[in-house]
């Protein structure tokens, strides 16, 4: 079983097919009487590409609360228009439950195109282009005005540490797992399960039933 999620959002109908490219930058150099070389270089941004099907009549089975279509491209609008980079999630489950491995990258919606094909019935397809996303920052610099008996010095001014901002990981849900064992794990105390309940709203609505495959936050 797949799973795929756009940050906590997780789509309806998991994709027939997930196409990953790893950008290679490699350049080919051509040397003065040696002929062409390669020169290696790091990998580029990931890019990403599937088509996700939203069903509009709620045929599908699929666990969760059903929302039309509109809900989710409402979601891809809000990603796109505010700029925002979210982490694009997918959890793979062998049918007797097993965890075998997921696939967890931080990315940014490059662009999506929604079709609706009357001869396939009311349900609506959406190409979706996600692209590797890698946090940056500014560089700032000071520049002291030369004096006759003094060069130019330039100093540049460290951003600031953000080594030790908190981030949030996440679990996914194995065969036995309950919210209490799994707070038990990361907390030191099953007591403290509404944390991760109140961080996964969106996804449990009973603190009492957990699903084999659900990706959870852990605050």
């Amino acid at each position: 079983m797949y799973s795929f999620y756009f940050g906590n959002l997780l789509l309806p109908v998991t994709p027939q097919k997930l196409q990953i490219k790893v950008k290679g930058a490699n350049k080919t150099l051509t040397l003065v009487n040696e002929g062409e070389i390669n020169f290696l270089r790091l990998p580029g941004l990931t890019e990403i590409s599937f088509d996700a099907v939203l069903p509009m009549l709620g045929a599908y089975p699929f666990s969760g609360e059903f929302h039309r279509p509109d809900y989710y491209l409402s979601a891809f609008e809000k990603l796109m228009t505010e700029r925002t980079p979210f982490q694009f999630i997918v959890s793979r489950v062998s049918p007797s439950g097993a965890l075998l491995y997921d696939s967890n990258i931080k990315v940014s919606l490059e662009d999506y195109t929604v079709t609706e094909d009357a001869t396939k019935g009311p349900d609506v397809t959406v190409a979706l282009s996600l692209k590797q996303y890698v946090d940056w920052a500014t560089k700032t610099v000071t520049v002291t005005k030369p004096t006759p008996e003094s060069k130019p010095v330039v100093k540049e001014e460290k951003p600031r540490d953000t080594s030790t901002k908190p981030t949030a990981k996440t679990y996914t849900v194995k065969k036995g797992d309950c919210l209490w064992n799994i707070a038990k794990k990361y907390y030191g105390r099953g007591a403290d399960y509404t944390k991760i309940y109140n961080a996964n709203k969106d996804k449990i609505k009973n603190p009492n039933l957990i699903y084999v495959g659900q990706v959870l936050t852990i605050p």
